[in-house]
């Protein structure tokens, strides 16, 4: 029976969970339908509070995923937002702010958008909603009346998703935009329960493309965690 070595078993988690990364321009290739339920039984895993797993989990491919995506569009155009868990740009501490910024700087630079082109930001956002052309879409639905609490599971739901598509070479890209027109997105595949966490567009990623290519820096462990004895 062949064992991990600590050092081999830590090489292959921080390989796993460094290589993860956004990507936001896909090729058109679908992911096979074993790989899809291969990834997502795999996702469910992850842990929540007393095993609750109240997480709903809705996949979009094919004609469903274009006719959402038109949906998307058209209510993006028409300012129909509907937001099940609040955003606001305030939420935001002074440092969390300028590592937004920077990481705004870096990829609209490589899209070659201007700091001061708000309208092609704009556009940019709008063309999103189409997925990035990703094939496939993932909305996280969150059921139960504990807001952030569950929220909280759906989020260790939804990283352990992350890593799973990872795994199998799937290249994925969580987009907080698609949750603010959640009321669009039940309505298109016909959810009547839970609040829209977030949609994770995935596929295979187009290498080919600038945008691909923006990697984002992480803040020291001395910034963010403290050790106390």
């Amino acid at each position: 029976m062949s064992t991990f070595l600590p050092t081999e078993l830590s090489g292959s988690a921080e390989k796993l969970i460094r290589g993860r990364h956004a990507s936001r321009a896909f090729r058109p290739e679908p992911v096979p339908e074993e790989t899809m339920r291969r990834i997502f039984s795999l996702a469910g895993a992850a842990p929540s509070n007393s095993n609750a797993q109240p997480w709903q989990v809705e996949v979009v491919s094919g004609a469903a995923r274009r006719r959402l995506a038109d949906a998307l569009r058209s209510a993006h155009a028409e300012g129909r937002t509907s937001v099940d868990f609040p955003y606001s740009e305030e939420m935001y501490a002074p440092v969390h702010q300028t590592r937004r910024a920077a990481f705004g700087a870096e990829l609209y630079g490589a899209l070659g958008i201007g700091p001061d082109d708000h309208p092609a930001r704009a556009a940019y956002d709008a063309e999103s909603l189409g997925f990035y052309g990703a094939p496939h879409a993932a909305f996280l639905f969150v059921h139960g009346d504990g807001d952030a609490r569950l929220a909280a599971d759906v989020g260790a739901y939804m990283q352990t998703l992350l890593l799973a598509m990872t795994a199998y070479g799937v290249d994925s890209c969580p987009q907080g935009l698609l949750s603010f027109y959640a009321d669009t997105v039940r309505t298109e595949l016909g959810v009547t329960g839970g609040k829209l966490l977030v949609g994770i567009s995935f596929g295979y990623a187009d290498e080919a493309a600038p945008v691909n290519r923006v990697r984002t820096e992480r803040a020291p462990i001395e910034a963010t965690t403290a050790f106390h004895a």
